[in-house]
């Protein structure tokens, strides 16, 4: 039982590299879908508050920027995209 433990596989180069880009790629991912969150709630008390369309619409134009570039840099699935920029469009109307 010691003996397996001190031979523990080393990881190659290539699985280390791959470990350092899906940490790069979930930091950007986090943030961008922090961002998406963020621009949400904004629309969300937006609505609450019943301030003026204008507004409002600006930033709901915001968030379906956001969402669209979110799908496709594949953050999130088309259909998802989708269904946030349909519920949020009916909040506002």
């Amino acid at each position: 039982m010691a003996e397996e433990d001190k031979k523990k596989k080393k990881k190659m180069p290539t699985a280390l590299k791959r470990v350092i880009q899906s940490q790069k790629t979930h930091q950007r991912t986090k943030a961008f879908k922090s961002k998406i969150r963020t621009a949400i709630n904004s629309i969300e008390k937006a609505v609450v508050k019943k301030e003026v369309k204008e507004d409002v619409q600006k930033k709901l134009n915001l968030l379906n920027s956001l969402i669209d570039k979110a799908a496709k840099k594949g953050i999130y699935k088309k259909n998802k995209a989708a269904r946030i920029k349909s519920r949020f469009v009916k909040k506002v109307i």
